[in-house]
């Protein structure tokens, strides 16, 4: 059979697509870490790079559990070994690697399509492939569409290229896949371009989700890890075996834990996740890609309840991840004009089951030397040249955003013939209007943020109206400058009072009483938009303001009331006010927090507060430590 790429169509339980307008005002914080193994390299990839906030970027949080019959496009890469489906709507996520001789599914493959609150923007998926680029955490194209072509390799074989603009960082990702007649694995070639003039930090993980049971273990060429258990601080422990227990089988794990493993200098990259028989997915790269990484949400009550939550029933995974640093909470810096590639593989690994389940070191050179009989390194190598030479686009087969486009026209970074943009869009023509007049049309709701010096030049000359004066803002809090963010908001308030404006000042606010005020009255402003109803709740609760909140749920329309973001709001407050009955009474009733955020454990300690002694319903527990 000779390599095929054809679109295709995913039938699937899912949700609506997640939405949400509010901008991300918020940035992440540094991890220092000084506990045992952290080097001076890691210390200072820890320290560098954080950005100060998430824009441009809007929260994606509006989104159910009201799942329906939907038709999702496909693009898919076929020959006689593989089948692997990739999703371009969803951040040209892998979502299906299925090995044809024995029909196995290599990946976890999702049986819903769920959006969950553990992505920098809200929504995220659970299975797949999820190739994340940005900065620390699941990136902001997750449940955003890609751009996909039809390329070829200079023998005819078939490849589907995917490419983006990530806003945040400024960078150009391309991504091609293939594979070749005959081939046991899908390459996939990654591609990020920085085309500024200035050093840019950057973080990439690629996050592989496969099934779990109690009989899978872990493999990479490491006999140390980083460790991460959300509890203690990160340190550099042996591995496998970690306080007694062997972390490797993640199915037998207590509890949620990261473990990163550090692949000495000299050793191939790669990681692999077989079962009991020695089967399983191998991951493996050239040697750029550096970090190898295990993560498992432990057997637990809150662990088996967040994989439920995710996949639905009977659906349990773990995440085997490889990284350009040692871990996730590092950044590494990128020149100005520099491009970093690397190429991935994936496939079925057999290795010996007896030696995959011996000792650590028998097994993982069992799984190596499998490897190499799979893969060779140096053909990793030989696709890593040959990917220069693929060809240019054949075909469109999906369009992203016209971000990047924009970008383009207001010459951020130079077009290539190889990767087609498109036009701007709707969303995008308030600022094409700005590039050609000078001048921000006017908008209620306000345009879809920009940052980037260019933009800030052409707001700091024009902008007088309250619009593009809180646009300024936004601009300047992005590049780290919150008081000078904060003058032009307040310019924007003498202009004319917005919610918009008010919500940013609130977020710089210096007291929690001061920012509980200015949200209460963004909230009057706008009394409809649910995502600032659940904002105010949290700002009049921070402010010790319970009496306030509860007068706001209770004036909201019964459809909104209902929400379950609105309802823990709710159950906070009237635990605060010592009303521990009503609380009760909607624990009762049901509070179910469609975007419950990964590691919040708020429903958990509601419970426990009303009801002492008692353990915590399964429904309501989430939490991702033992206990």
């Amino acid at each position: 059979m000779t390599s095929t790429l054809r679109t295709d169509v995913l039938r699937i339980e899912g949700a609506a697509d997640p939405v949400g307008t509010l901008p991300i005002l918020h940035g992440i914080s540094l991890y220092t870490a000084d506990g045992v193994g952290i080097d001076d390299e890691m210390r200072r990839n820890l320290s560098y790079g954080a950005p100060h906030s998430l824009l441009p970027y809007t929260r994606q949080d509006d989104y159910d559990r009201t799942r329906t019959e939907r038709e999702l496009p496909t693009e898919v890469l076929e020959n006689d070994v593989l089948t692997a489906t990739f999703l371009p709507g969803y951040g040209g996520r892998l979502w299906s690697l299925v090995h044809r001789p024995t029909g196995r599914e290599l990946l976890h493959r999702n049986p819903i399509l769920q959006p969950a609150n553990l992505a920098l923007r809200d929504a995220w998926l659970a299975g797949g492939v999820e190739w994340n680029l940005g900065t620390t955490g699941h990136w902001p194209l997750t449940c955003e569409p890609l751009h996909a072509v039809r390329a070829s390799a200079p023998d005819g074989t078939p490849v589907l290229r995917m490419f983006a603009y990530e806003r945040l960082r400024g960078l150009v990702l391309r991504m091609d896949t293939w594979l070749p007649a005959g081939s046991p694995v899908l390459y996939v070639h990654v591609g990020i371009h920085n085309p500024s003039a200035e050093e840019t930090p950057v973080y990439w993980w690629s996050n592989i989700a496969a099934p779990e049971h109690a009989q899978v273990r872990v493999l990479a060429p490491a006999d140390h890890a980083f460790h991460c258990d959300y509890v203690s601080d990160l340190k550099r422990v042996e591995f496998p075996v970690v306080e007694g227990d062997d972390r490797s089988y993640p199915g037998r794990a207590a509890g949620a834990a990261d473990y990163f493993l550090d692949v000495p200098a000299g050793e191939r990259r790669w990681i692999a996740a077989l079962d009991g028989t020695g089967t399983g997915l191998v991951q493996t790269s050239t040697d750029r890609l550096r970090g190898r990484k295990l993560f498992c949400w432990g057997t637990g009550t809150g662990g088996k309840h967040w994989q439920e939550w995710l996949s639905g029933p009977d659906s349990a995974y773990l995440e085997i991840q490889a990284g350009l640093a040692r871990t996730q909470l590092e950044h590494l810096p990128m020149p100005a004009g520099a491009t970093w590639s690397w190429v991935e593989a994936y496939g079925m690994l057999e290795a010996d089951p007896a030696a995959v389940h011996g000792p650590w070191d028998e097994a993982r050179s069992a799984a190596a030397d499998a490897l190499d009989l799979l893969v060779p390194a140096e053909q990793l190598d030989r696709a890593l040249a040959l990917a220069g030479e693929f060809g240019a686009p054949e075909q469109v087969l999906a369009q992203g955003s016209g971000w990047a486009a924009l970008e383009i026209e207001a010459g951020r970074f130079a077009p290539s013939p190889l990767l087609p943009f498109g036009a701007p869009g709707a969303e995008q023509e308030p600022w094409q209007h700005l590039l050609a007049t000078g001048s921000l049309p006017i908008s209620d709701p306000p345009a879809a943020p920009v940052t980037g010096a260019h933009w800030r030049a052409l707001l700091e000359e024009s902008a007088s109206d309250w619009h593009a004066l809180y646009h300024l803002g936004l601009i300047r809090l992005a590049d780290g400058e919150p008081d000078a963010a904060r003058r032009a908001w307040q310019r924007s308030l003498a202009e004319q009072r917005s919610p918009w404006a008010l919500r940013a000042l609130a977020f710089l606010a210096d007291t929690p009483h001061q920012a509980a005020d200015l949200m209460a009255e963004a909230h009057l402003l706008r009394p409809d938009l649910r995502e600032l109803t659940t904002e105010v709740l949290d700002a009049l609760l921070r402010a010790d303001r319970s009496k306030d909140a509860l007068a706001v749920v209770e004036a909201l329309p019964a459809a909104v009331r209902g929400n379950g973001r609105i309802r823990l709001s709710e159950a906070k407050a009237a635990h605060a006010l010592g009303d521990d009955d009503r609380v009760r009474q909607l624990l009762a009733e049901g509070i179910r927090v469609d975007n419950m955020r990964e590691g919040e454990v708020s429903l958990d300690t509601l419970w426990l507060a009303v009801h002492p002694g008692q353990p915590v319903p399964p429904h309501y527990d989430f939490r991702m430590s033992e206990g």
